[in-house]
């Protein structure tokens, strides 16, 4: 739980403790959980003051016909009027433009494979909106599956107990000031346990289902907003082993490595093992999974280590994308910021731009993205 306590105090041999009330910003989505966390903090007698961040803008708004502020809205709104909580619609669009959805673009017209919720949580949420309201809040809450412990002045980020929803992945790019005033209500409880807690407040949303998709584009398919920002090239579907041209292509940014689908091939199943950006080529094999295609090693580069301070082990555990498989890998530090990564075993997503990020025990330690080089065996 994310209590702080005051003082102590002795009465017929119990100690009890005194909760400090907290003025603190609430980021509420429309969702059950950020809803949830809302509840347990009013709950628990802080001062609140919830938050909606708006971050859609007109041209994304175009493909979906109904705008996504709506529906959202309206169950914030009923959230906040059950408990008496003043509410604040902010807009974050510019700074959205700027400081994700352009760096996806970029990425994405570089030949890489971005992850803009990395970008949201440490350059929007805990990033745009903490310069937003300053110092005048005491924390930041957020619905994520995430815990915050303070040892001896350093945060720490732990993972929550609900290994399918933890969210530690998406925050591995925190900083130690960011940390420092986050506070995830939620993050000691596992998904079961938050949809009871939605039922005992009687939320309006307590059967609304989970959100899917990247961040910023919602509902939206990916391919067709990069498709309207970056068109179509078409280019050759090139198979790796032989070098024979097998079809055509609407761009190399459409594709990713490890890719199975889209790619409109007979005699499969066909996968993406690399892209010539330059000469705008996809290169496939049939033989993906073969012994002699090695992809169980990488190099990661521009780290982002939460303590402030690059581990020193030698085995850490690794995810390569949300969820809860988690590789005991072997680390091999080149500097604080650039390391190779030695899989125990091969992993057919590994691709430039993405992710990786490290744990110890339970902790998060960072993260950095998977930097270009030539793959083994191709």
């Amino acid at each position: 739980m994310n209590v702080l306590f005051t003082a102590f105090f002795i009465q017929k041999g119990l100690i009890f403790a005194i909760l400090k009330t907290m003025k603190i910003a609430v980021l509420i989505s429309g969702g059950v959980d950020s809803s949830v966390a809302l509840r347990l903090l009013k709950q628990q007698g802080h001062d609140l003051t919830a938050f909606y961040l708006k971050i859609w803008l007109e041209d994304e708004l175009s493909f979906l016909g109904n705008c996504p502020w709506e529906e959202d809205l309206s169950y914030v709104r009923e959230v906040c009027k059950q408990v008496n909580v003043p509410l604040e619609v902010v807009s974050m669009q510019r700074a959205y433009w700027d400081q994700v959805v352009a760096y996806t673009i970029d990425q994405v017209r570089r030949g890489f494979t971005p992850n803009p919720d990395m970008l949201c949580n440490q350059r929007v949420k805990f990033g745009a909106f903490y310069d937003h309201i300053g110092t005048e809040f005491d924390k930041i809450a957020t619905g994520h599956y995430a815990q915050v412990a303070e040892h001896d002045g350093l945060f720490v980020l732990k993972q929550s107990p609900d290994t399918i929803k933890d969210q530690t992945y998406f925050l591995a790019q925190l900083s130690q000031e960011q940390m420092s005033r986050a506070l995830f209500p939620i993050g000691h409880l596992e998904k079961a346990q938050v949809r009871d807690y939605a039922q005992q407040f009687n939320l309006p949303n307590q059967a609304r289902k989970d959100s899917q998709g990247i961040c910023f584009l919602g509902k939206l398919k990916f391919d067709e907003f990069i498709a309207y920002h970056l068109g179509e090239k078409p280019g050759a579907i090139i198979e790796v082993e032989t070098g024979k041209n097998l079809g055509t292509h609407r761009g190399f940014w459409f594709h990713t490595i490890g890719q199975r689908q889209g790619l409109g091939l007979s005699g499969g199943p066909w996968y993406v093992v690399q892209k010539d950006t330059d000469n705008n080529i996809v290169f496939v094999s049939r033989s993906y999974h073969a012994a002699d295609k090695s992809r169980d090693s990488f190099m990661v580069g521009n780290c982002n280590w939460i303590s402030g301070v690059a581990p020193t082990a030698t085995e850490l555990g690794v995810k390569l994308r949300h969820g809860p498989a988690l590789y005991a890998a072997m680390v091999a530090y080149l500097t604080d910021d650039t390391l190779r990564v030695k899989l125990p075993q091969n992993d057919q997503g590994i691709a430039p731009g993405q992710f990786a990020v490290f744990y110890d025990n339970g902790v998060c330690l960072g993260s950095g993205q998977i930097v270009p080089e030539k793959l083994d065996s191709l």
